[in-house]
């Protein structure tokens, strides 16, 4: 039980894949621009990897080495398409709101390294715990950036003004806005990582 939290907490922490393994930066740096979005496209992901990397550690050995790299596209689209579809129906406005990037979800870094880095030499209960530690470190990622962007480009967070006064600006709305935000954490988590070696 001690490995399985410890597979769970690496992708949160020690190997987070926005902050630490800098994957996926094109989704975070396209649908950060709300709270909101940022929920959705976690959820989105963390599914997909969830399902992708059970099966894929499940069916591993009956997979010839020289297709698996196509075989794992194929699981990891099936699952996209359910999730995709599930947004459509239940969530027009979020469907609308993140567009292509949730069918990009096919080819997204971290579930494609993840299968082949991870599901595809360790069993189904390992990966499962792996999948969801990743989808969680990924999603408090997007909403941490999401959330200073909101606040810094429109003075509210989830639609809420929290500080009487406060102007925004406009240029933590668009994609220099968060290339910056990204650039200042990524700066902040690289000291504390160097600054916790030395202690």
């Amino acid at each position: 039980m001690r490995n399985l939290l410890k597979e769970f907490l690496k992708g949160i922490i020690k190997e987070n894949p926005t902050f630490v393994l800098v994957l996926g930066l094109c989704p975070t740096l396209a649908v950060s621009v709300s709270i909101s979005n940022a929920i959705g496209m976690g959820i989105a992901a963390t599914f997909v990897l969830l399902g992708s990397n059970i099966i894929i550690s499940l069916v591993k050995n009956s997979i010839p080495d020289g297709i698996r790299i196509p075989c794992y596209i194929v699981i990891i689209a099936t699952f996209v398409t359910i999730a995709e579809m599930m947004m459509k129906a239940y969530s027009p406005e979020l469907d609308r709101s993140l567009g292509i990037y949730v069918p990009l979800i096919v080819v997204n870094c971290i579930v494609l390294g993840r299968a082949e880095a991870y599901a595809c030499k360790n069993n189904a209960l390992s990966s499962f715990f792996d999948a969801l530690g990743m989808g969680a470190g990924f999603t408090l990622a997007l909403v941490l950036i999401s959330a200073l962007r909101e606040f810094l480009g429109t003075g509210k967070l989830l639609g809420y003004e929290l500080i009487n006064g406060f102007h925004p600006v406009a240029f933590f709305s668009f994609p220099p806005g968060a290339l910056l935000v990204i650039g200042v954490l990524l700066g902040f988590f690289n000291w504390w990582a160097a600054r916790k070696k030395c202690t």
